[in-house]
């Protein structure tokens, strides 16, 4: 995606490796090879990790910019966390204390309380990485689980500050880990308390519903002030409705208009979901918190590849719902649905494409399919590809067959930028 900044591996890799490299500065050097240091480093990593997943969580606005949009973020948070798991499994493995260190606790508590909150810290974190992967439980119960993470995170510090240990807060550790504790419980009290009422939010009113089969569209238009954003962005709908209130992060499906109206289309995938299609009716409110997100048309591309799976047609629906100075005669639009669950129709697709003066392709069997492969080939051999902007926006599975059939095709591998589907 253009404007990525920050990528998790080199994020987690420098976390990791600043912790190791300040808690060397603090122990004896005869000891660095030892597996007290080891432990003693992971926890320090651990709890730097745990901080700055904290950080991530936030949804401060200068995080997205950093790492090129909330869907980057949270990806990114995903691996900070299991790596944060990952270390403190290695520091709970061995003791991180030896003889001749100097050690004290920072915060001294009574011994059954720093006990507790070694264990509790660990199997806190233990179980909010492991039901954040799980997918088959509901999102509601994956939500609240998640709201967990800021008091565990508290419970993780009183266990560095109970602990017995060569890292002493003015040290270049301690430092270290007073510092991002410092932001991540500053990120967590955001997200939990001040987040709802301060954050870049509107209330708005559900005026038009259009249902088929397991989707549904819909239009909704600002009861007071009205939320600026770009075509392709999101923003998370939190209905106004009994069952209906947990916020979910939806594509605005158009461009920005007049009156300010906001349009979702929503497919049923879930509990929420479910419900949603099924009970939305005109009158209903909701807040939507936005806009989030850098997927956005790239201005001066010399040839145009857009590629949608399911609901992920969504983003490309507003690109051309946005026509301005735009330029639409070197797009071509592949769109991969299922014949029985494709909604917008693929008439009303290509109703629009041919409006805007777009190629539209829809493919309703895969990316395997040869027509896609031969017309994707044919399209790269007619353009320059360092000119080529190829957007995907689907599944992981579809990401993954467009990135391999790019290479076959010699596309640089910078010019394929596409939307995480999914942020669980």
């Amino acid at each position: 995606m253009t404007g990525v900044r920050i990528r998790s591996g080199p994020l987690v890799g420098g976390i990791i490796g600043v912790s190791f490299a300040l808690v060397a500065l603090e122990i004896p050097a005869t000891t660095l090879l030892t597996s007290a240091a080891l432990s003693l480093a992971s926890g320090v990593a651990a709890l730097a990790l745990m901080a700055s997943a904290a950080i991530l969580g936030g949804r401060w606005p200068w995080c997205e910019r950093w790492f090129g949009g909330l869907d980057r973020v949270y990806e990114t948070h995903k691996w900070v966390g299991i790596y944060a798991l990952a270390m403190a499994s290695i520091h709970l493995l061995f003791k991180a204390d030896l003889r001749g260190w100097e050690t004290a606790a920072i915060l001294p508590v009574a011994s059954e309380w720093t006990r507790l909150a070694r264990q509790a810290s660990f199997l806190g974190l233990g179980l909010i990485i492991l039901l954040a992967l799980n997918r088959n439980i509901s999102y509601a119960v994956w939500r609240w689980w998640h709201r967990l993470s800021g008091p565990f995170f508290l419970i993780v510090i009183l266990h560095w500050l109970s602990i017995r240990s060569p890292v002493h807060l003015a040290g270049p550790a301690g430092l270290w880990l007073a510092g991002l504790s410092l932001l991540g419980v500053s990120a967590a009290l955001w997200k939990l308390v001040l987040y709802p009422a301060l954050a870049r939010h509107a209330e708005y009113r559900v005026v038009d519903v259009l249902r088929g089969g397991s989707a549904v569209q819909m239009d909704l238009v600002p009861t007071g002030r009205r939320l600026d954003f770009s075509a392709g962005q999101f923003g998370f709908l939190q209905m106004k409705a009994p069952g209906l209130r947990e916020p979910h992060p939806f594509t605005i499906a158009a461009a920005a208009s007049p009156d300010g109206r906001l349009r979702f289309v929503i497919r049923s995938l879930g509990d929420f979901t479910g419900r949603l299609v099924a009970t939305v009716e005109p009158g209903m409110l909701a807040d939507v918190y936005a806009p989030y997100g850098r997927f956005l048309r790239k201005a001066g591309a010399g040839r145009e590849i857009w590629i949608a799976g399911g609901v992920g047609i969504s983003p490309f629906v507003a690109w051309m719902d946005d026509v301005g100075p735009s330029r639409f005669d070197t797009v071509t639009l592949f769109y991969f649905y299922s014949p029985e669950r494709a909604f917008p129709s693929v008439g009303t697709l290509e109703g629009i494409a041919r409006e805007r003066g777009v190629e539209f392709i829809p493919i309703a069997t895969g990316p395997a399919d040869p027509g896609f492969a031969r017309r994707f080939a044919e399209i790269v051999d007619g353009c320059d590809p360092s000119t080529l902007d190829l957007a995907v926006c689907g599944p992981s599975g579809l990401v993954e067959a467009v990135a391999a059939l790019a290479k076959a095709n010699g596309v640089p591998p910078q010019r394929l930028r596409h939307e995480q589907f999914a942020f669980r």
